[in-house]
């Protein structure tokens, strides 16, 4: 048996994987433009939610950090975002997106995306990410992040 999740079976937040982590969607009505094809802004919100539930499966939870549950709140906000679209998504389509650390350097982390409908890639996006305390300050990854996040390839 094979120590990588079924992505399948998995939760409602995706699964860790060895190269970071995965999570499927379905693309309904509400994702899509008046064609039936998605929205461009909604990859955007599928990036998010793969980012988001990487971080939540990782032991880092967003409303923990917002209530100062490591001394003072802390925020995550996307600095810079970088999106090839190659291909078109439909409404109906599974999606499958794959969320993989690049880089973290004191408070950024870079992340490459993949949006793929079974083996064909739909849309790619790197993003860096960092966190900030109240002031709006750079706030440093905790070394324990830092584990969390790299891929265990």
């Amino acid at each position: 048996m094979s120590d990588i999740p079924d992505p399948l079976s998995a939760g409602l937040s995706g699964a860790l994987m060895p190269f970071g982590h995965r999570l499927m969607a379905r693309v309904y009505y509400a994702d899509t433009d008046f064609s039936g094809v998605v929205y461009h802004a909604r990859y955007l919100e599928f990036f998010e939610r793969g980012r988001s539930d990487f971080l939540r499966l990782a032991g880092i939870h967003h409303a923990e950090l917002a209530g100062g549950s490591q001394g003072e709140k802390v925020v995550w906000i996307v600095r810079r975002m970088e999106i090839d679209f190659i291909r078109s998504a439909r409404m109906d389509d599974i999606l499958t997106i794959d969320t993989r650390t690049e880089k973290i350097s004191g408070a950024r982390i870079t992340m490459a995306q993949e949006l793929r409908r079974g083996d064909e890639v739909l849309v790619t996006a790197r993003v860096e990410a960092a966190t900030i305390g109240e002031l709006g300050r750079p706030r440093r990854f905790p070394k324990e992040w830092v584990a969390a996040f790299m891929p265990r390839e």
